[in-house]
C-alpha cells in the first residue's frame, strides 16, 4: 500500500484549506455606510458561522469547518442551487469534476459529522446563541432557525427602508408620531440583538483557552511552555518498500544503506537504470498530504494550549529523541519506521507481506470473538483498509507518545480523523477513563473503506488500555 506523495501539486491543494479557514471572517460594511435590516441579518449569520467555526468544538475539524463556512457561505449569496453532492465534493473536497459521488462518499459522511458536530455545539458552548444553524437531511442547504419566541421577531423583520414604504399614507390631519416611531423601535431592537452578539463574541472568546486546556488527551501530549516533536511520514521510504518488495528496519534506515544505487533486493532484483531511479526518488524528501495537513492542525492545537510544536524529518531522528518529553509519529512503519520502538509493547502491530500483497494488523493477544489479524488485501473489493491509534509512554517513561499509523494513506487519514474529532474521541476516552477521570495509555483499531485514496467513516474494532 503506497503512501500519497507530497508533490507540488499536493501541497498547492493544501493550500485552499488553510485560505478558506482564514477568509471565513465576513466583515461588516464599512462604517458610516447604511445598511438594511436584511443586510445586517446576513452580517449577523455570517458572525454567527464565524463563533461555530473557532469554538474549541470545531478548532479541530478544519475539514467540518470548511464545510460549514462554504455551505453557508453560497447560501447567504442565494447560490443555494450549487449545494448538490457533486460540487461539494469539488470546491470543499478537492475531488475531480467527473467523480463518482455515488462512490465516493465523503460529501455525505462529512455532512453527517457536521450535523452532529452543530447539535454538539448548540448544546454546549453555544447554548445562549439566539440562533441555531441546522442542515436538513437528505440536503446540503443550512437554514438559520430563530431559538426563542422573542428572536423569532427579530429575525422575521422586514428591512427598515421597506417598512416605512408599505405602512399607509398617513392623512394629513394624523400626528406623525406614531410613523415616526416605528423605525426607531427597529433600530432598538437590533441595537439589543447585537449589543447580546458582541457580548457573546467577548464571552466565548475568553472561555476558548480554559475549555482548549482541559482536553482529556491534548493536554498530555501539549505541556504549557514546553514543546512536542511531530514526525511525518518519509514517503521516500514508502517508494523504497514498492522497488524492494521488502520491509526496512530501523537500523536499516537509519544506516541509509537501501537509499544506495549499489543496494539491490533478493526478493526483487532491479537493473542499473530503475536502481538510480529508486536512489534518487528515495534521497528526496517527501511526506504525504494526510501527514501535511495533521501537521498544520497540530500546531493550531499546540498555539491554543500554550504550547510548541516542532516538525522534524523522520530521517534526522535519533532514539535519544523519543527519551525524553512528548513526541507525535505519523505513518506505519513503512513511512516511519520509529514506531518499531513501541510496537515492541504493543498488541496490535502492523505486516506487510509484500509476496502475498496483504498488508495486515496483527492482534498479540485476541480477546474472546476477536480474530488474530484484520487483513486488507489490494484485490479487496471491499477495499477495507485498517487504522491504529496508540498513546503510549516514551522510551523513559517520562512522557507520551502518541502513534497514528494505517494500512494505507486512507488508514492514516481514519487514524487522524478520529483523533481529530472529539465527537468520535471523547466518547471513546470518557469509555476507557478511570474513577478519577485520568485517562489511560491506549491502543484502539479503526476499520474503514478506501476510496480514492480517502477513507469513509470508520468503525471501532477494538481496543486495549494500560496503567
Amino acid at each position: 500500500m503506497v503512501h500519497g506523495i507530497f508533490t507540488e501539486s499536493a501541497y498547492t491543494y493544501g493550500i485552499p484549506m488553510l485560505t478558506a479557514k482564514q477568509e471565513r471572517s465576513v466583515h461588516s460594511p464599512p462604517p458610516g455606510q447604511t445598511t438594511s435590516a436584511t443586510d445586517w441579518l446576513e452580517s449577523a449569520h455570517r458572525e454567527l458561522v464565524n463563533r461555530i467555526v473557532i469554538s474549541p468544538t470545531f478548532a479541530r475539524c478544519e475539514r467540518l469547518s470548511t464545510l460549514l463556512s462554504y455551505i453557508c457561505d453560497m447560501a447567504l449569496k442565494g447560490r443555494e442551487s450549487d449545494l448538490n453532492e457533486q460540487k461539494i465534493g469539488q470546491a470543499v473536497f478537492g475531488r475531480s469534476q467527473d467523480y463518482d459521488s455515488s462512490i465516493d462518499g465523503i460529501v455525505r459522511t462529512q455532512a453527517s459529522r457536521l450535523r452532529q458536530r452543530l447539535d454538539l455545539y448548540f448544546e454546549q458552548e453555544g447554548a445562549e446563541e439566539p440562533t441555531r444553524v441546522v442542515i436538513p437531511k437528505g440536503g446540503y442547504i443550512p437554514v438559520f432557525m430563530p431559538r426563542r419566541l422573542t428572536d423569532v421577531t427579530v429575525e422575521v423583520q422586514p428591512p427598515a427602508p421597506k417598512a416605512a414604504e408599505i405602512l399607509p399614507a398617513t392623512p394629513a390631519h394624523t400626528p406623525r408620531s406614531g410613523s415616526q416611531i416605528i423605525p426607531w423601535l427597529l433600530c432598538a431592537a437590533m441595537a439589543c440583538v447585537l449589543a447580546i452578539v458582541l457580548i457573546q463574541n467577548h464571552k466565548k472568546a475568553t472561555e476558548i483557552p480554559a475549555a482548549s486546556s482541559i482536553h482529556p488527551l491534548w493536554s498530555q501530549i501539549f505541556v504549557p511552555q514546553q514543546t512536542t516533536l511531530e514526525v511525518p511520514g518519509d514517503s521516500g521510504l514508502v517508494l523504497s518498500h514498492v522497488f524492494d518488495h521488502r520491509s526496512i528496519s530501523l537500523n536499516e534506515y537509519l544506516l541509509g544503506d537501501y537509499r544506495s544505487t549499489n543496494s539491490n533486493s533478493p526478493a526483487n532484483p532491479l537493473s542499473l537504470d530503475m536502481r538510480s531511479l529508486r536512489t534518487e526518488v528515495t534521497n528526496r524528501r517527501y511526506t504525504s498530504i494526510v501527514d501535511l495537513e495533521a501537521a498544520v492542525k497540530l500546531a493550531l492545537i499546540a498555539q491554543s494550549l500554550h504550547s510548541r510544536l516542532q516538525v522534524g524529518y523522520a530521517r534526522d531522528l535519533r532514539p535519544n529523541d523519543l527519551k525524553s518529553g512528548n513526541v507525535i509519529l505519523v505513518g506505519a512503519f513503512e513511512a516511519n519506521p520509529w514506531v518499531e520502538l513501541l510496537e515492541r509493547n504493543m498488541n496490535f502491530l502492523l505486516h506487510n507481506d509484500y509476496k502475498a500483497k496483504v498488508f495486515s494488523v496483527i492482534n498479540r493477544s485476541p480477546h474472546a470473538d476477536e480474530p488474530s489479524h484484520w487483513d486488507s488485501k489490494l484485490d479487496d473489493p471491499q477495499r477495507r483498509v485498517y487504522a491504529v491509534v496508540a498513546f503510549t509512554p516514551n522510551l523513559s517513561g517520562n512522557g507520551n507518545v502518541l502513534l497514528i499509523e494505517g494500512t494505507s494513506m486512507a488508514g492514516t487519514e481514519a487514524a487522524w480523523d478520529f483523533v481529530s474529532d472529539d465527537s468520535e474521541l471523547l466518547p471513546f476516552l470518557k469509555r476507557i477513563q478511570h474513577p478519577d477521570g485520568r485517562i489511560p495509555h491506549f491502543e484502539l483499531l479503526l476499520g474503514t473503506q478506501n476510496m480514492s485514496s480517502s477513507a469513509v467513516h470508520s468503525n471501532l474494532l477494538a481496543w486495549r488500555t494500560s496503567d
